[in-house]
């Protein structure tokens, strides 16, 4: 393939890429309002339209009226404050399927013109099938909070979230590698990966790989505890209720019911791996700030270990302030930048051989 369609493909897996995060951090948004259960129907064509008259308006608040969150966490709620909940669900399906459009047509274009490599032909296919998925889990998602429960299912949450993760997996990976090959193309004195040799830490690319897995794990755990609210209770640090662990961690049957269904338990279990992550983010830096490195991995590196420390640092403030929405949202935005930050560490770890 050509420079020219690499650098076409790039550019639209790095919109997709823009599309993806906002998706993720206006969701994210939408459940710290508690707003998405507001909509009440799938629609995927004229649910585009929000109401557009005062009987449409009421007929969207008489259906909300009827489901327990209505009933119980918002009893009383008048037209007016509906209409807050409404606007976010609604921005948040509107961007969703600008995800969905920005991942499908532009890839049936390309592949149709066969601007695409033939090694990533397979890979990139599976993003409309992705996108599609995601659309349906969004929706088994708010069906769960529709009939019995007062809100969606945390289990079906961190569902959505994990395809939203898989997604920029794909993403990420495959524009890392286009950006490195247009990069190394176009600078001929670029030293090849084998002169690295022995001067290049071993087993970088596992332990980058190992980080970007912990990063994922870590921003699931977060899924948790926003499905449970978890984030409004033990609102100190380090200390939780004046104990390292919580008491209540192990109190459901079985045990490992605790690790998804405790609150007290899912804050303990996200602390930890947000922690676990920073210090191995400093770690992999320390380990690797004397080795000789491509310019462009010692960069991803360092940029994992800074935005790491960011994201713990978030992370605490959001806890002893019980949960501003303005910060936990750019709490998660950080989460999954660190993410794509480590994806990308691994992708030039890999180049090194």
């Amino acid at each position: 393939m050509s420079r020219e369609d690499d650098a076409a493909v790039l550019r639209w897996l790095q919109a997709s890429m823009i599309a993806a995060i906002a998706a993720v951090v206006i969701g994210g948004i939408t459940r710290l309002t508690e707003s998405g259960l507001s909509i009440t129907e799938w629609k995927p064509l004229s649910g585009v339209l929000p109401p557009l008259t005062p009987e449409a308006w009421q007929d969207a608040y008489t259906r909300y009226l009827r489901i327990p969150e209505a009933q119980t966490v918002h009893l009383g709620i008048t037209l007016e404050q509906f209409k807050q909940l409404f606007w976010w669900e609604w921005v948040h399906r509107l961007v969703a399927r600008g995800v969905g459009i920005v991942l499908v047509i532009p890839y049936f274009v390309l592949r149709f013109r066969e601007r695409l490599r033939p090694e990533h032909r397979l890979r990139l296919a599976s993003l409309p099938i992705l996108a599609a998925l995601q659309g349906a889990m969004g929706w088994y998602m708010v069906k769960s909070g529709l009939t019995e429960r007062t809100d969606v299912s945390q289990y079906r949450l961190v569902a959505h979230l994990a395809i939203a993760l898989l997604l920029i997996t794909v993403i990420v990976w495959t524009a890392a590698t286009l950006a490195r090959s247009l990069r190394e193309g176009a600078s001929p004195r670029a030293v090849p990966p084998a002169a690295h040799g022995g001067a290049v830490p071993s087993r970088l690319f596992a332990l980058t790989l190992s980080l970007s897995v912990l990063s994922a794990v870590t921003v699931l755990a977060g899924g948790f505890v926003a499905g449970l609210d978890a984030g409004h209770i033990f609102n100190t640090f380090p200390l939780m209720g004046g104990a390292i662990v919580p008491a209540g961690y192990a109190a459901l049957e079985p045990a490992w019911r605790n690790a998804f269904d405790n609150p007290a338990a899912v804050q303990f279990n996200h602390r930890v791996l947000g922690i676990s992550t920073v210090l191995a983010a400093l770690a992999l830096w320390w380990s690797v700030r004397r080795a000789v490195l491509p310019p462009a991995a010692r960069r991803a590196i360092l940029l994992v270990a800074v935005i790491a420390v960011l994201q713990v640092s978030l992370g605490i403030a959001t806890l002893l302030l019980v949960v501003p929405i303005p910060l936990a949202a750019l709490h998660q935005l950080v989460g999954v930048s660190l993410f794509i930050a480590t994806l990308w560490s691994a992708n030039e770890a890999s180049a090194l051989g």
